[in-house]
Parts: structure tokens; C-alpha cells; sequence
């Protein structure tokens, strides 16, 4: 039985160093961006060697890839949560914004190195590639509520709405994640008043 626990707690040990270094690897691509950020800044920022790192990661380039897997993964469930068990006509326009955006505000609040991976115009091309479904999902989710909400409106209409709601809040999460804690609450708040200001027209207080 303790030869069977080693392997077991070696893995776990090798899972937390990992996790250990995407963490530093995400602050310092958010202190500095992708294209300055090296391996031995990297490895300085999770407190381990850099030949230590190599152990688990070939290059930075690997390790920004399996940063972005997670931050992926991590952004599909904060999409999930944010629509997915929502009645999108029972609610008042007002607690639907509540209700979509929280998850996802929360989410880059908690993923700072999310923008230095995919908001960047110098990302490698395969990181942008593993956030096109994730942001085509988005999409898709927004479509979805505007046609609960609005069933007359004609599917172009419906998509181009659902692109500028979500051309919208990109722009402005980036106020919130760049507020002051103390000024973030009501960077929040703006920015959900102009969503709800956008969407009002169009698919009304309640159907």
C-alpha cells in the first residue's frame, strides 16, 4: 500500500508545482506581456530554478500554452454559470445584466494574465485559435438571451446586437480590472449601466 501512495503523492506534488508555476506565469505576463516575459522571470516569480521549471515545461511558449488551456477551460465554466440556468424571461432586464456579468467580471478579476495572453496583438497564433470557440460560445449565449427576449427581432439584427454587447463589455472590463480596488465597485456599476442602456431598446425591462 505505501508503494502504491509515493507515485500518487509525487504526482500531486508535480500537479501543484505546475499549477504553482502557470499562477507566476500569469502575473508576469500580465506585469510585462508575453512577448518580454522569459522563463527565468518565470521561474523567479514562483520561487523555484529555472532548471526546475524545465522539468515541467519545455519553454515558454509551452508554458503559455497550458496557461491558456486553463484560462479557457476556466472561462468556459464562468460562461456556463453566467447563462446556462438563467430563465432569460422570467427576469427584470436589470438582475439579467446582474446575473451575466458577475461570473465573468469575476472571473478576470481572478485571471489578470487573461488579456497579456489574448489581448494582445503580438499572441502566437495558437493561443488565438484556442480562444475562437470560447469566444464563438459567448456569442452564441448572447444570441440565445436576445432571442428569448425578443423573438421578432431578425436574426441579423440579433447577431449584430449580441457583437456590440460583447465588443462593449471587452472594452470596459478592462476600466474595472485596471480600477483601484476601492473604485472598482463603481467602475462595475457604469459599466453595467451601459449595457443595460444598450439592451433596453431592444429586448425591454421584461417580456
Amino acid at each position: 500500500m505505501a508503494d502504491e501512495e509515493r507515485p500518487r503523492r509525487r504526482q500531486a506534488r508535480g500537479e501543484r508545482r505546475m499549477a504553482e508555476i502557470l499562477t507566476a506565469a500569469a502575473r508576469v505576463f500580465a506585469e510585462v506581456g508575453y512577448e518580454a516575459a522569459t522563463t527565468n522571470r518565470i521561474a523567479a516569480a514562483a520561487g523555484i530554478s529555472p532548471g526546475s521549471l524545465y522539468q515541467f515545461f519545455a519553454n515558454k511558449e509551452a508554458i503559455a500554452q497550458a496557461l491558456a488551456d486553463r484560462f479557457v477551460a476556466d472561462m468556459g465554466a464562468a460562461h456556463r454559470e453566467a447563462f446556462d440556468s438563467l430563465d432569460f424571461t422570467a427576469l427584470e432586464l436589470p438582475e439579467l445584466v446582474d446575473r451575466m456579468t458577475d461570473p465573468i467580471v469575476a472571473f478576470n478579476l481572478a485571471n489578470p494574465g487573461f488579456k497579456a495572453l489574448f489581448a494582445r496583438p503580438d499572441m502566437p497564433p495558437g493561443l488565438a485559435a484556442a480562444a475562437g470557440p470560447i469566444q464563438a460560445a459567448l456569442l452564441g449565449r448572447v444570441e440565445r438571451m436576445i432571442a428569448a427576449r425578443a423573438p421578432d427581432l431578425p436574426a441579423a439584427d440579433r447577431a449584430r446586437t449580441a457583437r456590440v454587447l460583447v465588443r462593449v463589455f471587452q472594452a470596459m472590463i478592462s476600466m474595472v480590472t485596471a480600477a483601484d480596488e476601492a473604485d472598482r465597485p463603481a467602475e462595475i456599476r457604469e459599466m453595467k449601466k451601459v449595457l443595460l442602456g444598450y439592451l433596453e431598446p431592444v429586448v425591454g425591462r421584461r417580456t
